[in-house]
């Protein structure tokens, strides 16, 4: 069995959003603590499309916080080039909230999660009752791996961007440390109330 401590999850937001998150937490969008001024970086056909995909469960993909099990995602890639029409958000403007299977369990999160891209039809759902064999039912590899076009393996993108689902608001407790690019994103995030134990440069973590 994988050792859940170091099974991280990751979710990335616009660091101008951290100062909320410190306070009530990654909130969800039905929330009564969500915030009002909150800055997306994602790509909102996407959002519209999860937020109305049906899961195997019956629930919509938009009644959960998503975190992936990796970094430097495709979809990273697309918010650091402004591409799908997005406006290019410059790394250091993105922050990761890094949390662990384990400490989700830990504070008793509800939580879902799937072996690939959630709106993909080939991926499939799990729940804590599978957690024994997580590092079976993903393909660790893939996650991890630096790139996911592979001409030989054509599904190799969907397997990379698994996801972790939580159906509820995930309190700051939650959150063991934040990823920045650089010294000037590690400062801000001081100036915030973060501690500065909690914070790693990372720029492998990025495009």
């Amino acid at each position: 069995m994988a050792d859940l401590n170091k099974m991280y999850l990751y979710r990335m937001t616009h660091i101008d959003n951290v100062p909320h998150i410190l306070q009530f937490g990654i909130t969800h969008r039905n929330s009564p603590n969500r915030n009002p001024h909150f800055i997306p970086i994602g790509d909102r056909s996407l959002i519209t499309t999860r937020n109305n995909f049906v899961l195997e469960n019956g629930r919509q993909i938009g009644d959960y916080i998503p975190f992936y099990f990796g970094y430097r995602m495709p979809m990273l890639y697309v918010i650091q080039k402004g591409y799908n029409n997005l406006p290019v958000v410059p790394p250091e403007q993105i922050v990761y909230c890094v949390s662990s299977v384990a400490k989700m369990i830990e504070i008793n999160l509800d939580f879902i999660f799937t072996n690939g891209h959630a709106v993909d039809s080939f991926s499939s759902c799990y729940s804590i009752r599978d957690i024994d064999k997580i590092d079976e039912l993903l393909d660790i590899n893939a996650i991890q791996d630096k790139y996911w076009k592979d001409d030989d393996d054509l599904d190799k993108k969907r397997r990379k961007e698994a996801e972790f689902l939580i159906s509820e608001d995930v309190p700051s407790v939650a959150i063991l440390g934040f990823v920045v690019y650089n010294e000037q994103a590690k400062v801000k995030l001081q100036t915030m109330g973060v501690d500065t134990a909690q914070i790693h440069i990372s720029k492998k973590h990025y495009f």
